[in-house]
């Protein structure tokens, strides 16, 4: 017979039975016995209300996978359907998403409007894809266009000699092509209110942590120009708007501080000056810029004397923070630092 739980225990089970569905372990009646200390007969009385329930369904003995509800819209230019993201939001996402938590939902309209919203004002678009696949952990959104393509749109406004030129500046928020009426923060603030994001556009890929491709890269060559933008979030995430906001604001609102992980922009260790000047490219925007360097196994001293001795000695105001510096790169780091400049 089945132990009986509170109801906040049994949805502890189950979520963690679900996770380990999604990352297909085998045999996970097991390993959620044995992390709750519950026996196998009530693990799998749970399984079953969830095949019951349509949240998972069984691929063969002991493998088990979420079911996955998919949507896709389309909205033309022909037809006036891209004017408003607020009307596009309300056809598409907002009834998916309407039982999740409010916290969710904030995030989602926010990050959504903002993405959409690139698209009427930007791209030059005839067509919007939209489309929204959800199962009971996550809700991924997929957002394409036919446009001129974000990053050669970057590229060309600013004059920038590369496209990855045009993705590093897009690290550091605060760039926008239209300045009456943008901020430039929409694209910073999504990545880092998103679990994974991604834009995908001219074969170049922004994203702020590596983002696995693999399950959605024959999509985007399916989106041939353009641009396609990916967005996943847990159904149960804490992560609150304003706790992401306030992590990158002054005590008035202001945007003013800024995170660089630059194991995103340079393939390899980061070694000269102008790899330093194309990081601290319109960086005097911000009050306080933290530098990333998880991931980069050395750094150059031309690379390091840019930016933590020149241009600390060019903008005084700008406080520079390095973090995740390994042993290699923090004695580089204190050399520049300590070595006298006559």
């Amino acid at each position: 017979m089945s132990m009986r739980f509170s109801s906040e225990k049994k949805r502890s089970i189950i979520l963690y039975l679900l996770e380990k569905i999604e990352q297909r372990v085998e045999n996970p009646s097991k390993i959620v016995s044995e992390a709750f200390n519950v026996n196998r007969n009530t693990v799998h009385t749970y399984i079953n209300q969830l095949v019951e329930e349509n949240i998972i369904r069984r691929q063969k003995r002991g493998i088990y996978e979420l079911v996955d509800n998919s949507f896709d819209y389309i909205f033309l230019k022909s037809k006036n359907e891209i004017k408003n993201e607020t009307q596009i939001y309300n056809k598409t996402l907002k009834e998916h998403i309407e039982d999740l938590p409010q916290n969710v939902k904030e995030i989602w309209e926010y990050a959504f409007s903002e993405m959409v919203n690139n698209v009427i004002d930007h791209s030059d678009s005839k067509k919007l894809f939209i489309s929204v696949k959800k199962d009971y952990l996550k809700t991924m959104v997929f957002i394409s266009d036919d446009g001129v393509g974000i990053f050669e749109k970057i590229k060309k406004h600013f004059s920038l000699a590369s496209l990855d030129d045009a993705i590093c500046e897009l690290f550091k928020g605060k760039l926008t092509t239209d300045k009456e009426n943008h901020s430039g923060e929409g694209i910073f603030f999504t990545s880092r209110l998103m679990d994974d994001f991604a834009i995908f556009s001219s074969d170049k890929i922004f994203a702020i942590d590596k983002f696995d491709t693999s399950n959605i890269i024959n999509v985007f060559k399916a989106s041939e120009g353009g641009t396609f933008v990916v967005m996943k979030l847990s159904n149960y995430t804490h992560k609150k708007s304003k706790e992401v906001f306030d992590k990158y604001s002054d005590a008035y609102g202001g945007f003013t501080k800024t995170t660089i992980p630059l194991k995103n922009i340079f393939d390899a260790s980061p070694v000269s000056r102008s790899q330093a000047k194309r990081v601290l490219n319109s960086l005097d925007k911000f009050e306080e810029i933290v530098l990333d360097f998880s991931g980069i196994a050395w750094m150059g001293q031309g690379f390091a004397h840019q930016i933590f001795v020149l241009f600390k000695n060019q903008k005084p105001n700008i406080k520079i923070t390095p973090v995740n510096m390994n042993e290699d790169v923090t004695k580089m780091y204190n050399h520049v630092i300590n070595t006298r400049q006559d």
